[in-house]
């Protein structure tokens, strides 16, 4: 599945860089090789932007002597990086085969619901951004979904309701705040055009036994490693 990417528009020569600090491209580099670890300066650079803009690319290519095609090569080649503003929170779901054909499809729908923003959307409030990806490696615990660096296996559209209004919790936060910044209220419509579910999908439910739902306990397993 390609990745979306938009460069942003070049700069007139001595045209102001609209106040951006490029001073962390230049500390990170210094720091680690990007000649030998380009990714790691990539995760670091985008923990401090949120995300991966173009005048960002351009320094760490300046700095470091790594062709920016390379560098766009890997940030678009990695579901982890993006080149837009995006949510503090990613929410994952994995469309490779296995997860396609166990109800990823269905996953999607559920969060874009649940969240009131489209697949590849970020809420209004800049909380959480969900987007698809092509594989997560779990195969086995298909469908999967990754919110942050936890992951959620063996879901249903109900089971994935119910994790992401416990992550909500977590934060102090609810659907209905997330609508509140021009989100979706209930029993409407996200720009998507998915309609918000306020009820248990029953006819998800029957739909997740023709896709082959197993009926197996969904799991949550945390970045340290453990199951939930």
């Amino acid at each position: 599945m390609p990745r979306r990417v938009t460069q942003t528009p070049q700069a007139e020569p001595g045209a102001p860089d609209l106040g951006l600090d490029l001073s962390e491209v230049g500390r990170v580099v210094g720091e680690i090789d990007p000649h030998g670890n380009l990714i790691a300066v990539l995760q670091h650079v985008q923990a401090h932007y949120g995300y991966l803009p173009e005048p960002v690319v351009d320094e760490i290519a300046r700095l470091s002597g790594v062709p920016a095609s390379r560098i766009y090569g890997i940030v678009t080649f990695y579901a982890q990086f993006s080149t837009e503003p995006s949510g503090r929170h990613k929410v994952f779901v994995c469309h490779g085969t296995a997860c396609h054909v166990a109800g990823a499809p269905r996953i999607t729908e559920a969060l874009e619901q649940e969240l009131g923003v489209p697949d590849g959307g970020t809420t209004p409030d800049m909380s959480f951004t969900l987007d698809s990806v092509a594989c997560m490696g779990a195969c086995s615990q298909a469908p999967v979904m990754r919110i942050d660096a936890d992951t959620f296996g063996n879901l249903t559209p109900d089971s994935t309701r119910k994790f992401i209004v416990d992550v909500l919790s977590e934060l102090g936060l609810s659907a209905a705040d997330l609508r509140a910044d021009g989100g979706v209220p209930d029993g409407g419509e996200p720009d998507g055009g998915v309609p918000n579910a306020a009820a248990p999908d029953s006819a998800a439910t029957g739909a997740a036994a023709a896709a082959g739902d197993t009926g197996a306990e969904p799991v949550h397993t945390r970045k340290d490693g453990s199951h939930e």
